[in-house]
């Protein structure tokens, strides 16, 4: 009984302990502009390590050393990880900066000149190289309703019908 108790207390701590890994990226189609508006939330430390992997430096995004080549980076990281299909017809994406909240960051996109969205083929490989626990939840909002996809290794691309 004694053994039970313990091994549940040190399970449960180690479940408590282990760290998640997660993105959560908004698509907001506005109608007025035609054009996607994205934000992709992402915990800064985790993409510190996948650019350093990719760099072979050190990446620091508190304080960076050069910060005109931190958002080089950025930009082409997020540009290669994320494709998106509206219609059939690709996305041309364009970064737009971030802004560092707390632990995570908050990233920002555009795609212009987007009709009314009927479907969407949507894919985030973010962090999924590094991290093989990555989740990448995106919710697309057409019309104020969302549409929910959980994308992860071996499943990094999903369709959506609105």
């Amino acid at each position: 009984m004694l053994y039970n108790y313990m091994f549940t207390l040190i399970w449960g701590w180690m479940v408590a302990m282990h760290p998640f890994y997660i993105s959560v990226t908004d698509i907001n189609y506005n109608e007025k502009t035609q054009s996607l508006e994205i934000a992709q939330k992402i915990f800064w430390d985790d993409l510190e390590v996948t650019l350093g992997n990719l760099s072979g430096e050190k990446i620091d995004f508190l304080k960076p050393e050069e910060p005109e080549e931190l958002e080089k980076l950025i930009e082409e990281y997020l540009l290669e990880k994320n494709n998106l299909f509206v219609n059939g017809q690709q996305v041309k994406l364009v970064y737009i900066g971030y802004e560092i909240e707390e632990d995570a960051a908050w990233f920002y996109l555009e795609g212009k000149q987007v009709l009314t969205p009927k479907s969407a083929k949507i894919r985030n490989a973010i962090l999924i190289n590094d991290f093989h626990d990555q989740q990448n939840m995106v919710n697309f909002y057409v019309d104020g309703k969302p549409k929910t996809l959980i994308l992860y290794k071996g499943h990094e691309e999903g369709n959506l019908k609105f």
